[in-house]
């Protein structure tokens, strides 16, 4: 089967990747018109078992949500989490194109969606609800890193 038509046969329909998204909690306020709007902007790429999708130190530009799959997010060796199918990272890399804290490699053959930086700015600037729900997933995120920090000493 020629690589192409592997693709062909992977894409996803648009009502698919809507109730991927609603499924996140980073979009759990978010209307379906909106979502139908953020889904036409996701591009899937297909990543292979053992293969990179970014290194610590890249410049991030974009989120991944896991259509299905598996990734670890690490640094060398230490891992920070595996994240399975459902579940999104590099969501930083939207609000800020600093490096990359981290790598994150495939764990198995992976199908990932990628929101890139730029259209999803123009989305946030024209839907309130995108950029709170991604504050309130960073706000989240935060609280969870300092209740780990706290217990840790």
């Amino acid at each position: 089967m020629s690589a192409a038509h592997h693709y062909k046969e992977q894409r996803l329909l648009l009502i698919e990747k809507v109730l991927l998204l609603k499924s996140l909690s980073l979009f759990e306020e978010t209307p379906e018109t909106v979502l139908a709007e953020l889904a036409e902007i996701l591009e899937e790429e297909e990543i292979e078992k053992g293969h990179p999708i970014f290194l610590a130190g890249d410049e991030g530009n974009c989120m991944y949500i896991i259509f299905k799959g598996e990734v670890r997010i690490h640094k060398g060796e230490h891992t920070f989490a595996v994240l399975k199918q459902n579940d999104f990272f590099g969501e930083l890399s939207l609000l800020d194109t600093d490096t990359r804290s981290a790598s994150a490699t495939a764990n198995a053959e992976t199908l990932l969606l990628k929101i890139d930086q730029e259209p999803f700015y123009e989305l946030m600037e024209s839907r309130i609800e995108v950029a709170k729900g991604i504050i309130k997933t960073l706000c989240r995120r935060l609280k969870a890193q300092n209740e780990k920090s706290v217990q840790q000493k």
